[in-house]
């Protein structure tokens, strides 16, 4: 698809960016968001608002779905406004956001009964890797529908994967968090002990980091409890989130996962403290006061 006329509903940071990665390349996307300092910044570049989902399905081939939670993306698709009233033939709706597989599924086959095709395409790396086109992109749907708004895809990921039938994308993220943010709670909590047990942090970080736990997250981790840098980007919100997600697909699966209800257990405790705005390595705070 060459151009092709693109509606994106979710303007938050990684949102946002990815409107400037698309428009400094040329498309001039319809556009929705509550945040109206967020539209009005991407209108100045030359996008357009829509006044709803319905309005904004309508005039697009593909509609880009950026939002918080499975929640927020039915109610956009299913109100009498929404996109699955006001979505054409042919057009394709990608979900970037995490979502809950089951939902991306039913969403999918209501959309194909208009017509209409769904890729789920979950998001890796940050919001800086957004705005140049660099982000890794975790895509499925129909093997059609996939290879029409491939290229699509490619001008916002570095790295696109493609990984079979629907919903696929979306577990294949939550997997993925759920091993992320239960690392950084392990190594958050590592840190909390060794300063409880008066080992200095800096150099229990010198011995993990030359052995095989050194990573990134580490990193992530060190910086805050060592030296009170929080830059992961990523908040105990969010990750809260994405293991409630994964503990519903897995139930759905007809099983459970004990590491993942404990880390769960803690983000849900650290949320409750009131700590949910801030980076998930923060956690190191709330372990603290255990």
């Amino acid at each position: 698809m060459t151009k092709p006329t693109i509606g994106f509903i979710g303007l938050g940071l990684m949102g946002s960016n990815m409107v400037e990665n698309l428009q400094k390349k040329g498309f001039h996307p319809i556009v929705m968001d509550l945040n109206k300092d967020a539209v009005a910044a991407v209108v100045a570049r030359g996008a357009t608002e829509a006044t709803s989902a319905a309005e904004l399905a309508a005039a697009s081939d593909i509609v880009m779905l950026c939002l918080t939670t499975s929640n927020v993306v039915e109610k956009l698709v299913y109100a009498d406004d929404g996109i699955l009233a006001g979505i054409k033939e042919g057009a394709v709706l990608i979900d970037f956001g995490t979502s809950i597989p089951a939902s991306t599924r039913k969403i999918g086959a209501d959309l194909a009964k208009k017509g209409a095709g769904m890729v789920d395409a979950a998001l890796g790396r940050t919001p800086a890797h957004a705005k140049d086109g660099l982000l890794n992109i975790m895509a499925s749907g129909d093997q059609t529908t996939f290879d029409k708004v491939k290229p699509i895809l490619e001008m916002q990921g570095e790295n696109v994967f493609y990984l079979g039938s629907l919903g696929a994308g979306h577990t294949t993220k939550l997997i993925n968090n759920f091993i992320g943010m239960t690392t950084v709670t392990a190594m958050s909590q590592a840190f909390a002990v060794a300063e409880r047990a008066g080992v200095d942090r800096q150099q229990l970080f010198d011995i993990m980091s030359t052995g095989p736990s050194n990573s990134p997250f580490m990193g992530f981790c060190k910086n805050y409890a060592v030296d009170g840098v929080s830059d992961l980007g990523f908040s105990i919100n969010n990750a809260n989130k994405d293991l409630g997600y994964f503990l519903e697909m897995v139930k759905d699966l007809g099983t459970t996962a004990k590491i993942a209800e404990g880390t769960s257990a803690h983000l849900q405790a650290a949320v409750d403290a009131g700590m949910g705005n801030g980076n998930v390595p923060e956690i190191y705070d709330y372990f603290l006061k255990l």
